[in-house]
C-alpha cells in the first residue's frame, strides 16, 4: 500500500506518520506533498492507494486538490487530516467526494476506525 500525505508542515507529516505506525499500519510507502499543486502532481504521477490531506496548504487547498482530481477522472481514496471539523467543512469534503474527515487533535484510535476499511 502506498499513502501520499499532503501537509505544508513537515511536523506535521511526521505526525501522521508516526500515528499510522501507532494504528498498527507497517510496511506502508509512503510519500509526501508540501502543498496542494504537489498533492495533485503525484497522486496522478505516483499512483497511491490513500491520500491523507490537510485543508489549508498554500499553492492549492485540500479541497481544491480533490475537486481537481476528481475532475481529471482520478478517483484515489482521499481523506482530511486537519485542523477544522466543522460540519459544513465535512458536508463539503463528502461532497467532493472525500471518504472521511480525520480532525486534529487525532489519536491512532481516530485513524484505525477512519482507515480499517481501506487499509484492513
Amino acid at each position: 500500500m502506498k499513502i501520499l500525505i499532503a501537509d505544508d508542515s513537515r511536523v506535521m507529516r511526521q505526525i501522521v506518520t508516526r500515528t499510522l505506525r501507532q494504528a498498527g499500519y507497517d510496511g506502508l510507502e509512503l510519500i509526501e506533498a508540501e502543498d496542494g499543486a504537489q498533492l495533485v502532481q503525484k497522486a496522478n504521477d505516483e499512483k497511491p492507494d490513500l491520500v491523507l490531506s490537510d485543508w489549508n496548504m498554500p499553492n492549492m487547498t485540500g479541497i481544491e486538490a480533490i475537486r481537481a482530481l476528481r475532475a481529471s477522472g482520478n478517483n484515489t481514496p482521499f481523506g482530511f487530516v486537519t485542523s477544522e471539523g466543522t460540519q459544513e467543512m465535512r458536508d463539503t469534503a463528502s461532497a467532493a467526494g472525500a471518504l472521511f474527515l480525520i480532525a486534529k487533535p487525532f489519536t491512532a484510535e481516530t485513524f484505525k476506525e477512519n482507515l480499517d476499511s481501506i487499509l484492513g
